[in-house]
């Protein structure tokens, strides 16, 4: 079995019940509540005012996220590549679509099917930043983080660069919350880095196992609160960032399932 280590700078995450990672640090070790009243949605400032409100969710969550991370990283997002993650895309896009083609097709906005791709979000990143460098929109359904994180990991490796991850989902609405479950917003984001630097928030030996190892399971009462989303798969790891890097060395690794049979573990480093 390989192992390699990757380095984790600027966490960030976002959802109306925990809106920016201070909040969700605090609420994931006990010490903040959840919003109250849940916060709106944000307004990425990457964006120029008129792209700002036509932007759908999907995309003012992930730039949100990104912008957050990168900061954080104290980063330039030109030079970093990135893996966008979602397991639905724009679900209320889709129903729109599926609604208007269904009913009344001459009337389909040329906006919204612009943003129904699942490459959208990172579209928006790319050209918003300048950002040349490669970038990947993954999708893996309820096990799409873990995939993401598989991919930037692997990348960050092979390249010895680092790689921006951001993963984001929204609720299903319409007709498609028959058939998808999908609940709330919820988006996180990271810098994976192949050495350590003075912002690595945690470090972690990562590889590949026996997927019937079971899944690492959500522990803080703010992380339950957030379930239902796809994006939960990341909350295990983020409750894990929360702690002070030396309370977590000792800890039980995450797994993060990719599928029946493969899972990722993160084995908290015990060197730089």
């Amino acid at each position: 079995m390989t192992v390699r280590t990757l380095h984790i700078e600027g966490p960030a995450l976002w959802s109306p019940l925990l809106p920016g990672w201070e909040a969700a640090r605090a609420a994931f070790i006990g010490q903040g509540a959840p919003a109250d009243p849940p916060a709106k949605r944000p307004s990425p400032q990457l964006l120029a005012p008129a792209e700002r409100r036509r932007a759908p969710d999907t995309v003012a969550l992930a730039l949100e996220v990104a912008s957050a991370a990168v900061a954080a990283a104290g980063r330039d997002a030109k030079d970093l590549p990135c893996v966008f993650i979602s397991a639905h895309g724009d679900l209320g896009i889709n129903d729109y679509m599926c609604s208007t083609l269904a009913k009344e097709p001459t009337l389909l906005s040329p906006i919204k099917f612009h943003n129904s791709v699942h490459n959208a979000a990172v579209g928006y990143w790319t050209i918003g930043t300048g950002c040349m460098q490669a970038s990947n929109s993954v999708s893996g359904y309820g096990r799409s983080f873990a995939a993401g994180l598989l991919e930037a990991a692997v990348q960050c490796v092979a390249d010895d660069q680092a790689v921006l991850l951001v993963g984001y989902d929204m609720p299903a609405v319409g007709a498609l919350a028959s058939v998808t479950d999908s609940v709330g917003l919820l988006a996180v984001a990271m810098v994976l880095a192949p050495a350590r630097t003075e912002r690595t928030v945690a470090s972690f030996d990562w590889s590949l196992v026996d997927g019937t190892v079971g899944e690492t399971a959500t522990q803080s009462s703010a992380g339950a609160l957030l379930r239902g989303n796809p994006m939960e798969q990341a909350l295990p790891l983020f409750e894990r960032l929360a702690v002070q890097p030396e309370a977590s060395l000792n800890a039980a690794p995450v797994h993060l399932s990719i599928s029946p049979t493969l899972s990722l573990r993160l084995q908290p480093a015990q060197e730089g």
